[in-house]
């Protein structure tokens, strides 16, 4: 049986083995895949694991070996999952894998934000403090977070997480979610309209799969909702956000800073206007990427590929 990886460095760069697939099937394991390079490598494929490289009904088409597509990542939103349903192929993710380690990189974006501390440390590097009048100096405001309120947008595993690590820094939380758990409502956390979360949230966090929908949600009327001073954070999805409209946002300093692990289109252009406005942090997507998380996510692929071939199928996203 031919399984091929089509964009496996980001989950294996080295530090993981590829053997737990490797003994379904002679495997072949690609770091990266262009466009252009996709059809031709999926030739004889019965078995197919991709990342972020796109498959279209037209591969299908081209490839009708194909019986399993296994998506290494939660969104699946680069498979054309309805193609792949008529031609009786499950696509499967892994729905798990990264709960906390999102969560805990969201914390750390946050309070990035509030602190600078990277900012700090390579002042003292710089010799600042040395050249300095006094013990103590701060290069931007700093945020205490205690009795602030946090909009999560997108309240599922984690983002219940970070709302758990946010309420054990005394923050409140506001919650939007297509399927509200109301169990989990109390004095410090309650479900709520994005209107009144904009209005209300002095931190929005995005933790929402992208859906045509929702696609530039933040945008100039999102955030003119907003309080002024607010902070965004988006560890989800860059097509979220509209970037134009938060870099003018950021220039205008009614969101008063903004920390970003992902873009609409990664790796970015150069000219993304958010990689040169003010008080804006981005990390190039990590927050998924602890050698915890992804041997994980490598479990569990081929936990999926197994309970597949056995004819129980499990983590399916398009029965």
């Amino acid at each position: 049986m031919k399984i091929v990886v089509l964009d496996g460095y980001t989950l294996n760069p080295g530090d993981l083995t590829w053997a737990g697939i490797e003994k379904f099937g002679e495997v072949t394991v690609y770091d990266r895949t262009a466009p252009e390079e996709v059809r031709g490598r999926l030739a004889g494929a019965e078995i197919v694991f991709t990342n972020k490289t796109p498959l279209t009904r037209e591969h299908f088409a081209a490839n009708p070996r194909i019986r399993f597509v296994g998506v290494l990542a939660t969104g699946y939103n680069v498979v054309d999952v309805a193609a792949a349903r008529e031609r009786g192929i499950p696509v499967c993710n892994i729905p798990t894998y990264g709960t906390m380690a999102v969560a805990q990189f969201a914390t750390a974006l946050m309070l990035e934000l509030c602190h600078r501390v990277g900012r700090h440390a390579d002042s003292v590097k710089a010799g600042d403090w040395s050249r300095g009048n006094d013990f103590c100096y701060w290069l931007n405001p700093l945020i205490e977070l205690d009795g602030k309120t946090l909009g999560i947008v997108g309240f599922g595993r984690i983002g219940q997480a970070f709302g758990r690590i946010a309420q054990s820094l005394g923050m409140k939380i506001l919650a939007v979610d297509d399927y509200p758990d109301k169990r989990l409502e109390s004095d410090t956390l309650r479900y709520t309209t994005l209107d009144d979360l904009y209005a209300n949230a002095d931190v929005i966090s995005l933790h929402c799969p992208l859906f045509d929908d929702n696609r530039g949600m933040i945008d100039k009327t999102a955030i003119g909702k907003m309080k002024p001073g607010v902070l965004i954070l988006n560890t989800s999805r860059g097509p979220l956000i509209n970037e134009a409209d938060l870099a003018e946002a950021l220039q205008a300093g009614h969101v008063a800073g903004a920390a970003l692990d992902v873009l609409s289109s990664e790796p970015p252009s150069p000219s993304n206007p958010l990689l040169s406005a003010p008080n804006c942090i981005v990390t190039p997507h990590i927050a998924w990427a602890t050698r915890e998380a992804r041997t994980r996510l490598m479990n569990i692929a081929t936990d999926n590929l197994s309970a597949f071939l056995k004819g129980a199928a499990q983590n399916v996203v398009n029965p």
